[in-house]
């Protein structure tokens, strides 16, 4: 499995971005797909995650501003990030769980700043 994310980039506090992460290569039963974020000096962190079923789930953090969804067609997730704090700048990663395995997608740099 390949995840390729895109839709990072520099935004004043906020603002809005979307990510996307697209899935390709042997794909037959995703069980969920998520974002997490890692800022300079800290541990990676779970943004938000959404369930084969469409069951999400989001850090405290980012709930209200950050909406995730999934277009199974597409085998895409994406992050709809409004609201953008500076706290949010961070290298986020798609991740994917597929029958027991973890998928990971290149980073794309999130750069909240005025």
């Amino acid at each position: 499995v390949q995840l390729q994310a895109s839709g990072g980039g520099l935004v004043q506090p906020g603002g809005s971005l979307r990510l996307s992460c697209a899935a390709s290569g042997s794909i037959f039963s995703i069980t969920s797909m998520a974002w997490y974020r890692q800022a300079p000096g800290k541990q990676r962190e779970l943004v938000a995650r959404v369930s084969s079923g469409g069951n999400t789930n989001y850090a405290d953090s980012v709930k209200g501003r950050f909406t995730i969804s999934r277009d199974n067609a597409k085998k895409t997730v994406y992050l709809q990030m409004n609201s953008l704090k500076p706290e949010d700048s961070a290298v986020y990663s798609c991740n994917v769980l597929q029958a027991g395995s973890s998928y990971w997608g290149q980073g794309t740099l999130v750069t909240v700043s005025s």
